[in-house]
């Protein structure tokens, strides 16, 4: 039931089930999603510009907090991931479109009620009309259960929302993965990108499950007398912590593991020679995966674990850095020697390189127990989560979009306006988070609206580079809205970029049949 051109716009938008329009509406969804989501951050960044209290009372900041991360993870995040999937899986796989169309239209038209709900509370409390969720993006209880405001109820049913849309969209990438290859196309010759696809929606189906279970369990808390989180009922709040953490961490991975397989099909394109080390490459994605449901307590380090408890989750946090590192070895090995050009993709790819590197070093020093106590809940950890997922997922998201923008659209884009974006992104996201690690370090807490006057100068500076960093993403807006809307650019040619034909898919063996505009006949 795929649709022509002919139909009318609205109504194909609503009814499509062809894989490349839903992949467009999620992308679109995601960056609606991200402006958002950034300007909440603003509204944090110019509380904290100098001490005090300026713009905002700390009820409201803890709203902006709450629903940035929300939306920044849920929101923007995931569905540019799901959107990169269900444009791409199709084509590097050789099948006509994903494998339960009307299941994908489902999926993605779920999500817009379910952001709906969330800012929805958010316009209200701009309003003064009463509060949106102010927990933290975390909802530990008993903050959120006994505590939580009176849009925790509309909080909950959003995230079931999101819960379904995620499940529906990882079972259609794994039945397609599975069942829809083009013959001759095994798992082991399949584009990073598919691997690590396939690798995160099982990912998904394991947890999120999860995470439904932790907001019906604080639904019941809240409304039916249960007691799961409440001591004074017999209940634990320690248990929410254990329950959430064991969907959160490998939510962190669902959220990085497709970044891996984009910068895989990057880095060989413009270093022109194929990926190093393919088959270690699948089995580090699977490595990650599988230990990633080890360590979901190295976020409770402070919480009266036994010593045997923590020293396990200290050593598997520890042990997860070595296939990350295995991964780092092979896209450097396929750099060296390359004939590298740098367009936007490879820049936006080498810094994803290194910065999620610093994110990943960071997070090997918030893996030592003892020294966790002293950097638990400061800035150092906002530091270090925001190098994993700004400048490690959101600069992967950019780097595909780029990378893959002329093939979808059939038109070249700004490169000059690109690049612009990219050096402004680069400078302003480090003004933004690096001094993050020294306020951190110095003791600073996150999630506070105020704070002590020795951390003044930092904080101005990162506030800077936040503001800095939002505006430059309007280049971004801008650049897709010539090259899609406008269609300025030139047209592009069959081989967008000059000497990559064929390794963009990145396989050991030569590649399937595959075209952008026609799909293969399947028999």
């Amino acid at each position: 039931m795929g649709h022509g051109p002919t139909q009318p716009f609205i109504k194909r938008m609503f009814t499509t089930t062809n894989h490349k329009d839903l992949g467009a509406l999620y992308l679109i969804f995601a960056l609606i999603m991200f402006l958002v989501g950034g300007f909440f951050a603003l509204v944090i960044r110019a509380e904290l510009f100098a001490p005090g209290l300026q713009l905002v009372d700390p009820n409201f900041f803890n709203q902006m907090t709450t629903l940035h991360g929300l939306i920044m993870v849920f929101g923007a995040v995931m569905p540019a991931f799901v959107g990169l999937a269900n444009y791409m899986v199709p084509l590097m796989v050789g099948a006509p479109d994903m494998a339960l169309p009307r299941l994908n239209n489902w999926s993605f038209w779920i999500l817009p009620f379910a952001f709906g709900i969330l800012i929805f509370a958010a316009i209200k409390s701009f309003l003064g009309m009463g509060d949106a969720p102010n927990f933290g993006w975390t909802f530990y209880a008993p903050l959120s259960t006994k505590f939580g405001p009176e849009s925790t109820d509309f909080f909950i049913f959003s995230v079931h929302m999101m819960g379904v849309s995620s499940i529906m969209g990882a079972v259609n990438v794994i039945v397609t993965i599975f069942n829809m290859r083009a013959p001759g196309m095994t798992l082991m010759k399949m584009p990073l990108f598919v691997w690590t696809w396939l690798i995160t929606a099982f990912l998904l189906i394991a947890v999120m499950p999860v995470l439904a279970g932790v907001v019906t369990m604080m639904l019941t808390d809240r409304h039916f007398g249960t007691s799961f989180f409440d001591a004074a009922g017999g209940g634990d709040p320690v248990l929410f912590q254990h329950i959430f953490w064991f969907f959160g961490h490998p939510e962190v991975y669902i959220m990085i593991l497709p970044s891996f397989g984009i910068v895989s099909a990057i880095i060989p394109a413009f270093a022109r020679k194929p990926l190093f080390g393919y088959a270690s490459m699948v089995y580090a994605t699977a490595s990650i995966a599988f230990l990633s449901f080890l360590v979901w307590a190295h976020h409770m380090f402070t919480v009266g674990l036994p010593l045997a408890g923590n020293l396990f989750y200290m050593y598997m946090t520890m042990l997860i850095a070595v296939p990350t590192g295995v991964k780092v070895f092979n896209w450097v090995a396929t750099m060296w020697k390359g004939s590298m050009t740098f367009e936007t993709p490879m820049l936006f790819a080498i810094a994803f390189v290194i910065l999620f590197t610093i994110g990943g070093f960071s997070g090997l020093m918030l893996a030592i127990a003892p020294v966790d106590q002293q950097y638990h809940d400061t800035y150092f950890v906002v530091a270090h989560f925001h190098y994993v997922l700004v400048s490690g997922a959101v600069f992967s998201i950019m780097a595909a979009v780029y990378y893959w923008l002329p093939k979808w659209v059939g038109r070249m884009y700004n490169e000059k306006l690109a690049k612009i974006h990219f050096w402004f992104s680069l400078i302003s996201v480090n003004v933004l988070f690096f001094p993050m690690h020294f306020i951190g370090l110095a003791g600073m807490p996150r999630r506070y609206a105020d704070y002590a006057v020795q951390f003044a100068d930092w904080n101005q500076l990162a506030s800077i580079g936040g503001f800095a960093f939002g505006l430059s993403q309007l280049i971004f807006v801008w650049v897709i809205i010539d090259c899609c809307v406008l269609k300025k650019g030139e047209k592009a040619t069959d081989q967008v970029w000059e000497g990559a034909e064929g390794l963009e898919w990145t396989l050991p063996s030569p590649a399937p049949y595959h075209s952008f505009t026609t799909p293969p006949v399947v028999k």
